[in-house]
């Protein structure tokens, strides 16, 4: 089962509301962030230029740094649903996950000395259409949730209708293989291995 957010970069438009609707929705601290929206560009040169906003969140890896290095087990996948998540009673806010994630997507919550991150709503998966707060308000109706192991699930089929030309996933240097998958076509623009990605650990 690989539970995940599915993001149509053709689509998106760099509006920030699938930021807000996660704060709402979580009653995320300020200064916390479970996910961003990066500008990745402008690149080429005037008049050939392109640009395309990069949402990041958890990558729902299948192969979790933030699990291996976690000392508590506060950093965990549950059972039956396959979705990574932090325990917050076990979490010691030693900061090891931080590390252990190299797409800076985990925060150390400075009121709680607990790490924090995008659980894909979880507290929604017992709904009978369990759907992130993201992707419901998603105003340019850019992302998809669903299990990319079921063909029937609305990640599957955007996956599918795609095109494997067109999917694309964050650098995998660590062998961790994130799930989230983007979709991005040449029209729009040229995938790039954004700057934002790199690991964290050789900024520390």
């Amino acid at each position: 089962m690989r539970n995940c957010l599915v993001i149509d970069l053709d689509r998106c438009s760099g509006c920030d509301s699938c930021i807000a609707a996660c704060k709402l929705e979580n009653n995320v601290d300020l200064g916390v962030y479970y996910n961003r929206v990066h500008a990745v560009g402008p690149t080429g040169t005037f008049p050939d230029l392109e640009q395309y906003w990069l949402p990041l969140q958890c990558q729902q890896c299948e192969n979790p740094g933030c699990i291996e290095v976690c000392p508590t087990g506060a950093s965990y996948r549950d059972e039956g649903t396959g979705v990574v998540l932090v325990n917050a009673e076990d979490c010691i806010g030693c900061g090891s996950c931080l590390t252990g994630c190299p797409y800076n997507v985990r925060t150390l919550n400075p009121n709680t000395n607990v790490v924090e991150k995008c659980t894909l709503c979880f507290q929604r998966h017992e709904n009978e259409t369990w759907e992130p707060a993201c992707v419901h308000n998603c105003c340019c109706g850019a992302r998809y949730f669903g299990d990319l192991d079921d063909p029937a699930s609305p990640a599957a089929k955007a996956v599918a209708a795609a095109g494997a030309e067109n999917c694309h996933q964050l650098d995998d240097q660590h062998g961790l293989k994130p799930s989230t998958v983007y979709l991005l076509s040449a029209k729009t623009a040229s995938w790039q291995d954004d700057p934002v990605t790199t690991d964290r650990a050789a900024k520390a």
